[in-house]
């Protein structure tokens, strides 16, 4: 069974830490060590205030699931202990240096950082762009100006532009169309609007190239837990890790 560090302990964390289904919680690392504490309480897998002493740990993959801020302060040291990593704040690899570093250090410590699909579908087909024409890649984002921190009384567009670009103004709101982007290896156009009428992330994607065209909607329910935080983005990373030693590969 796949072993787990879990770097990051707020409700992500705790979703994870509740549905271990083909994946055990080994270690726990918080910056605010309460969040940590508490998580321990519930899963029985110890919390470590220091990092070091976390990672140091016996598990076979540490699982982020705190912010793009602890992505690039973290994910060098857990693939130079020689641990996969998985992101959810994708974000943090918009920067294409940063990006390069960790991909270089990876395969010096033969390890894989993983990707999980987060709140959208759809992924595992962009993934074509690799090999074939991908020529637009559009995604349009509509959230609640609250989440935003945008004080509007109608529909408004809060940003029209390159996904990279996106992610520098509202990077914890847009980790979607870095995903996008690198499963595509295309630019994402992206249009980020808030309304005060939608209680709901919308994330409407649009593709043309040699395949043809493709259209997904999401329409993503909040976690049960915390409004700020789709469920989808943490179901993702429960089916990645249950399916990691899966012999039976489904998708790209």
């Amino acid at each position: 069974m796949v072993s787990i560090g879990l770097l990051g302990c707020g409700n992500v964390g705790r979703i994870i830490a509740a549905h271990q289904t083909g994946f055990t919680v080994k270690a726990l690392f918080d910056r605010l060590p309460d969040h940590a504490n508490d998580l321990a309480r519930l899963c029985g897998a110890p919390a470590f205030s220091d990092f070091n002493e976390f990672i140091s740990q016996d598990f076979d993959i540490c699982v982020e699931a705190a912010s793009t801020m602890a992505v690039r302060e973290y994910a060098p040291k857990v693939l130079e202990n020689d641990k996969n990593f998985l992101i959810l704040s994708v974000g943090a690899l918009s920067d294409k240096n940063f990006r390069d570093d960790l991909i270089r250090i990876a395969k010096e410590h033969h390890c894989r950082i993983h990707i999980p699909s987060g709140a959208v579908m759809g992924l595992d087909n962009l993934k074509v762009g690799q090999i074939s024409r991908i020529d637009k890649v559009l995604l349009k984002t509509t959230k609640s100006p609250e989440s935003l921190k945008m004080n509007v009384n109608t529909r408004t567009l809060a940003f029209r532009g390159k996904a990279n670009e996106c992610i520098k103004q509202f990077p914890k709101n847009i980790n979607v169309s870095v995903a996008l982007a690198l499963a595509s290896e295309n630019d994402v156009d992206v249009e980020l609007w808030a309304d005060p009428d939608v209680d709901r992330n919308i994330h409407e994607i649009m593709v043309t190239g040699e395949f043809g065209e493709a259209t997904i909607r999401v329409v993503n329910l909040p976690s049960p837990d915390n409004p700020s935080t789709s469920y989808l983005a943490a179901l993702s990373v429960l089916s990645l890790l249950k399916n990691l030693d899966n012999p039976l590969v489904i998708g790209t």
